[in-house]
C-alpha cells in the first residue's frame, strides 16, 4: 500500500499542496478536506446581473519575481510536454504601460497624492511613517506598530533602501531564486506587467486546480469540518471528521494556525500553544457598481493611513485594471475595504456588524475621496471574519519553534497557507508547493 496524505483545507495553499503531490512521478494517495461547501477560500468572484465580474477577496495577481513566475507556469498550457492548468487565453494582464501600473494613491489631507513621487513636498517628512502605516493596512488589514516587518516585508529587512526604494520595492514585488519559463513568463517579462487576473475571475483558478486534481484521482472532500486530529500507535494520524474518520500516514495542514490549534492532540500541545498566538483580523470588502461615474485619477487604487480614516484601508478602481469584466453596459467597479482599529473595535463591543453599516461606510467614502456622489447602481457587502493572519512582533521565533518542534517529535505534520510566510495569493501557492515537497522528500528514493 502507497502512503496517504490528507490535506487540511481547501484554499488556494491546499490546493496547491494537492496539486504538486498529485503531480509527483509516484504520487502517494491524496485526500484534501475542506469544511465548507466551496473551494478557494478567500478567492472568490461573483457575477452581476449585468456580467460583470466582483471579486470578493484577491483581485489580481502579481508575476513579479520566482513566486510570481512560478504561479504563471502552474496556469500556462505546456511545459515540457506535461500539461498544466491550460489557462493561458484567459488570462487578462495590466501592462507596464498601463495607467493601473504605474500609478497608486495615498489619501491624505483630503487629497490623493501619487506614490512613490509626487508628494505634496510639504508631506515629504510624514511620507515614511504615513506609507508604512498604510501598506501595512492595504497588505494586512493590521497596524504598523505592532506588525514584524522582519515577517512581513522581508525584503526590506534584508536590504537598507531610501524611503522612495522601500516604496517601489513593496509596489512592484520581489523575489529570488532560478526563474521558472514559459511562453506566459516571458511575456509577461516583455510586457513588464504589474498583475493579472482571469476573464470569469480568479476563481478560475481554484475551480481548475479542482477539476485538474479530480483526474488525477485526488478525492476532494467537501462540507467535511475536521472536528479532531490523534496519533495512532503505529505512527499514524486518525483525521475525525464528525461521522467518520480518515487515516493518514502524513498531514499537510493549510487551515489558519489559530483552528490547527485547536484540533492538535494533547502530545503535541507545545505546538498548539504557538499556533493559537497567531491571531487573524476582519475585513469587510464592499464591491460598487456607478452608471456613468467617472474617476478623478486613473491607476490601480488609493490606500488610507488610520490617521486619515481609522475604518477605511483603500480603494481599489477594478475597473481601470481590468475593463473586460466591467459587462455590458460597462458600469465603473471601484472596491471599498474597511477595517483596521474602527472594525475591531466593533467586534470586541459586540456591535451589530450590519451590511447597512458597512455600505454606508464604504458609499460615503467613494464620495468623500473619488467624488462617486450618486448612489451606486449595484452594491455587494461581505466580511470576511478572521482573513488577515496577523505577523506581530516575535512571528518568526514563533515559527521556528514550532519547526524545531516538528523536527525533535518526529511528528508527520506540515504547515502551509497565509498564516506563516506571505499573505499574498503567490505566497500562499508557495507554502503549497514547499509542503508538498517536504512530503515527497520523505519518500524513498523520491
Amino acid at each position: 500500500m502507497g502512503r496517504t496524505v490528507v490535506v487540511l483545507g481547501g484554499g488556494i495553499s491546499g490546493l496547491a499542496a494537492s496539486y504538486h503531490l498529485s503531480r509527483a512521478p509516484c504520487p502517494p494517495k491524496v485526500v484534501l478536506v475542506e469544511g465548507s461547501e466551496r473551494l478557494g477560500g478567500w478567492i472568490r468572484s461573483v457575477r452581476g446581473p449585468d456580467g460583470a465580474v466582483f471579486e470578493l477577496g484577491p483581485r489580481g495577481i502579481r508575476p513579479a519575481g520566482v513566486l510570481g513566475a512560478r504561479t504563471l507556469l502552474m496556469v500556462s498550457g505546456r511545459v515540457e510536454q506535461v500539461s498544466e492548468l491550460g489557462l493561458d487565453s484567459e488570462v487578462l494582464p495590466v501592462r507596464g504601460d498601463h495607467a493601473a501600473a504605474q500609478n497608486r494613491f495615498l489619501y491624505v489631507g483630503g487629497a490623493l497624492h501619487a506614490l512613490p513621487s509626487g508628494l505634496n513636498p510639504s508631506l515629504t517628512l510624514k511620507v515614511a511613517s504615513l506609507a508604512m502605516d498604510s501598506l501595512c493596512r492595504g497588505v494586512f488589514a493590521g497596524n504598523s506598530r505592532e506588525l514584524s516587518i522582519r515577517s512581513c516585508f522581508p525584503s526590506l529587512f534584508q536590504a537598507e533602501q531610501t524611503h522612495r526604494s522601500i516604496l517601489l520595492g513593496l509596489l512592484l514585488g520581489a523575489g529570488r531564486g532560478p526563474q521558472p519559463d514559459s511562453a506566459l513568463i516571458r511575456q509577461a517579462r516583455a510586457e513588464r506587467w504589474s498583475q493579472w487576473s482571469l476573464r470569469e475571475g480568479l476563481e478560475t483558478l481554484p475551480q481548475a486546480l479542482n477539476t485538474h486534481l479530480t483526474s488525477r484521482g485526488v478525492s476532494v472532500l467537501r462540507g467535511q469540518p475536521v472536528c479532531g486530529l490523534s496519533l495512532e500507535a503505529e505512527g499514524c494520524w486518525k483525521v475525525s471528521l464528525g461521522d467518520s474518520n480518515l487515516e493518514a500516514d502524513h498531514i499537510i495542514s493549510a487551515i489558519p494556525a489559530s483552528v490547527l490549534s485547536k484540533l492538535l492532540p494533547a502530545e503535541a500541545a507545545p505546538l498548539a500553544r504557538a499556533l493559537s498566538t497567531i491571531t487573524a483580523v476582519s475585513v469587510a470588502v464592499v464591491n460598487l457598481q456607478y452608471r456613468g461615474g467617472r474617476l478623478p485619477v486613473q491607476g490601480f487604487g488609493h490606500l488610507v493611513p488610520s490617521s486619515e480614516d481609522p475604518g477605511i484601508l483603500g480603494i481599489v478602481y477594478d475597473s481601470v485594471a481590468f475593463p473586460e469584466q466591467d459587462g455590458s453596459p460597462p458600469g465603473l467597479r471601484v472596491t471599498v475595504m474597511l477595517g483596521g482599529s474602527w472594525l475591531r473595535t466593533l467586534e470586541a463591543r459586540g456591535s451589530v456588524l450590519s451590511q447597512e453599516l458597512f455600505q454606508k461606510e464604504a458609499e460615503k467614502a467613494a464620495a468623500t475621496q473619488l467624488g462617486l456622489k450618486e448612489p451606486p447602481s449595484h452594491c455587494l457587502v461581505h466580511l470576511h471574519k478572521n482573513c488577515i493572519p496577523q505577523y506581530t512582533l516575535g512571528h518568526w521565533q514563533k515559527l521556528e519553534s514550532a519547526t524545531q518542534f516538528l523536527a525533535a517529535q518526529k511528528l508527520p505534520l506540515t504547515l502551509a497557507g497565509a498564516s506563516y510566510e506571505g499573505v499574498a495569493v503567490n505566497d500562499c501557492i508557495e507554502s503549497g508547493r514547499q509542503a508538498a515537497a517536504r512530503v515527497l522528500g520523505t519518500e524513498p528514493n523520491s
